[in-house]
């Protein structure tokens, strides 16, 4: 029930975020399509990009180093093997629905020369992350489970922070043949990963640029809490709805906690 409770709480987040954005709900639309639809299909942008950076960022830079300083050196491998494909699947889906959802609402003829591009990072993430997922990834975890193979039968691979590898590689001709072979792929795969964090920097670069044009201030405060104590129908299925989830959410970890 973990990932209910996650779920509900996550939605519950997104209701908040909806008392303080009511406008969306019965606002007329100067496009074709409804302002419910735009706002939604620009959240999914949002929110998969920021996934997708903020995850690429952990892993890469932070979660990654960490893993390989405080963990067994095969206890690391073994971690990696199980944790790339999940992290390159999730990358790569929420670079397909943010590429997807930036050309719904910028559509190839219409866009400028700034939104191509942009557009192009996106794709060019998702294609990264998909050729990491399908072809670096099965190639490389293959060769490490071979390489760890050998190592065991030299007794190496439990340090922690360093590496033995190289020193037994001197005297072992086939462990050395299979250290090339596994930086050759696994560099490649950082490779394009790094590639894949370099386009989605440029996009953050683009979303930046488009926040510092946003027109139009903030309400007053004296007009914000009018606005709670008076709430629209959606508002107040909006706080109806995170009261109900944050009952939930609590109820789950005291549950947790004090079981």
């Amino acid at each position: 029930m973990a990932w209910l409770t996650r779920f509900l709480t996550a939605v519950a987040f997104l209701a908040v975020g909806v008392i303080f954005s009511p406008e969306t709900f019965g606002s007329k639309s100067d496009g074709s399509i409804s302002p419910i639809l735009s706002t939604s299909i620009k959240l999914a942008h949002l929110l998969c990009f920021a996934t997708a950076w903020g995850t690429a960022l952990w892993v890469t830079f932070i979660g990654g180093i960490l893993m390989f300083k405080y963990l067994p050196r095969h206890q690391f491998g073994n971690l990696q093997s199980k944790m790339f494909p999940a992290y390159f699947s999730m990358v790569g889906v929420c670079c397909a629905v943010s590429a997807a959802a930036f050309g719904y609402m910028h559509p190839w003829k219409s866009a400028t020369t700034t939104e191509k591009y942009q557009l192009g990072f996106l794709v060019s993430a998702f294609a990264f992350n998909l050729i990491n997922l399908f072809v670096f990834t099965p190639m490389t975890i293959e060769m490490m489970k071979h390489r760890h193979k050998v190592e065991r039968e030299e007794n190496i691979g439990n340090e922690i922070g360093g590496s033995k590898n190289q020193e037994v590689a001197k005297k072992n001709p086939k462990l050395a043949a299979m250290n090339k072979k596994f930086g050759m792929i696994h560099g490649l795969s950082s490779l394009i990963n790094l590639m894949s964090f370099g386009v989605l920097a440029m996009h953050t670069w683009y979303l930046a640029e488009k926040a510092c044009r946003l027109r139009g201030g903030m309400r007053d405060l004296g007009g914000f809490c009018f606005s709670l104590i008076l709430p629209k129908p959606s508002r107040l299925l909006a706080v109806s709805v995170t009261v109900l989830l944050g009952s939930i959410f609590v109820h789950n970890w005291s549950l947790l906690f004090f079981a």
